[in-house]
């Protein structure tokens, strides 16, 4: 089971749209996957198309994490209805669901044993091969505590001024929290997000990119697209979506999620020097 944080320092970079677009990449490939909704926006609970009911929230999963029973409190996707399978059996793509509740742990001065709790909650279960979890945009709690169960970290970052230099702390935050607490937490690369073809800005932005991070910036990048805000607003996967411009992401969303988990990706020798 490879579980990948996916997180950045500032809001409003597209963090969940990257998430939920390779959670559709994931289900579209076959992948038995879940995503973890540590945001307590919940905004990934809703773009996946999820009503908790009666199931445990992953907030009150981890305040008792040896008796959280991940397996019985997770819930399907409501993207899954609209797939078949691939042949290999039925699509998995569920979900522990995000709430406010989980804001209790977002401070900056969670012990170690607090630092744990995600993991043992994610001892609970071996159905995936593909753990996604989403971080709130801070350095807080809950995205160390995301951090400490991860195998590695996909940062989000727009080409901008303040993202670009949001990137380069986050990189040196994973580097001090490796020291402290996991040495085997490697950066899965960069995702340049919302970028802008025809933007003087974006295009100096993304070769600073290039010239800052070197391989870590990841390929393809995502370009803004207009329509997305409506894609999660109805809950469905960019993969079934009508339209060229999704058909166009959908496809990028495929060779990023290739990339970061292929058997030719060097994600996990991947460290920061």
């Amino acid at each position: 089971m490879q579980v990948v944080s996916i997180s950045s320092l500032k809001g409003g970079v597209g963090k969940t749209s990257v998430t939920t677009g390779l959670a559709s990449a994931a289900l579209a490939a076959g992948i038995p996957t879940l995503v973890v909704d540590l945001d307590p926006h919940a905004d990934a609970t809703t773009a996946l198309g999820v009503q908790p009911g009666d199931h445990l929230d992953i907030g009150r999963m981890l305040r008792s994490p040896r008796r959280a029973r991940l397996a019985e409190n997770v819930v399907p996707s409501g993207w899954v209805e609209r797939v078949t399978g691939n042949g290999h059996g039925p699509a998995v793509l569920d979900v522990a669901a995000g709430s406010a509740f989980t804001g209790i742990y977002d401070r900056p001065d969670l012990g170690k044993r607090d630092l744990r709790r995600l993991a043992g909650v994610l001892a609970g279960t071996d159905h995936y091969d593909l753990v996604l979890v989403d971080c709130p945009p801070s350095l807080n709690g809950l995205t160390r505590m995301a951090w400490g169960a991860s195998d590695s970290v996909v940062l989000v970052a727009e080409p901008g001024l303040f993202s670009v230099a949001g990137t380069e702390r986050t990189l040196r935050a994973i580097q001090l929290f490796r020291q402290e607490f996991a040495p085997n937490l490697s950066p899965a690369g960069i995702v340049a997000n919302r970028v802008r073809s025809g933007s003087a800005e974006h295009t100096f932005r993304l070769s600073e990119m290039q010239t800052m991070f070197g391989e870590l910036l990841l390929s393809p990048h995502i370009p803004e697209q207009a329509n997305w805000q409506q894609i999660q607003g109805a809950a469905h996967a960019v993969h079934h979506w009508p339209g060229d411009s999704a058909k166009n992401a959908a496809r990028l969303f495929d060779t990023l999620l290739n990339n970061l988990t292929g058997p030719s990706t060097a994600m996990r020798e991947r460290r920061i020097r």
